[in-house]
């Protein structure tokens, strides 16, 4: 594949990355992915105004999941899970614009839902950054939902 920015191979099915170009979706989909969740606002760094088009036209799903970068919200990751569930055995694309929404996005279906570990659940965001103010309260919000811990 071209050089996908910000690319990371998240399982056997599930990749993530930063915004792919109209030459890299081809990539992608040759690569046998058939869905491309985009996390990325239409206003985001380098969005591609047809991306849907290019997506569908390529023979992919594709789901968008506008998460705003100063207020990401918790029915953001519900709408998220819903849409791993839905496509679950599908090999899936998820991307925002430098893979952040969606490395976060990766950590908390592999913590919340698949019961991963957390060593093996922070990646690939632990490769990629370190949530902080609206981030790291969306993580508490989202792990106390979803994989609450039990009491000792």
């Amino acid at each position: 594949m071209r050089q996908i920015p910000v690319y990371f191979q998240a399982s056997d099915r599930i990749a993530t990355s930063g915004q792919p170009s109209f030459q890299q979706f081809a990539d992608i989909a040759a690569a046998g992915y058939s869905v491309v969740i985009n996390l990325a606002l239409t206003t985001s760094t380098h969005a591609i105004s047809n991306e849907r088009e290019i997506v569908e036209a390529l023979g992919m799903l594709y789901v968008p999941i506008p998460v705003s970068w100063e207020t990401p919200q918790l029915a953001d990751v519900q709408e998220f899970f819903a849409a791993m569930a839905k496509f679950a055995g599908k090999k899936i694309w998820v991307h925002c614009a430098l893979n952040m929404r969606a490395s976060c996005f990766i950590y908390l279906y592999k913590k919340c839902v698949l019961k991963m570990a957390e060593a093996h659940a922070l990646f690939p965001m632990s490769a990629i950054w370190q949530p902080t103010g609206a981030w790291e309260n969306l993580i508490t919000a989202a792990v106390a939902q979803y994989a609450p811990q039990p009491l000792s």
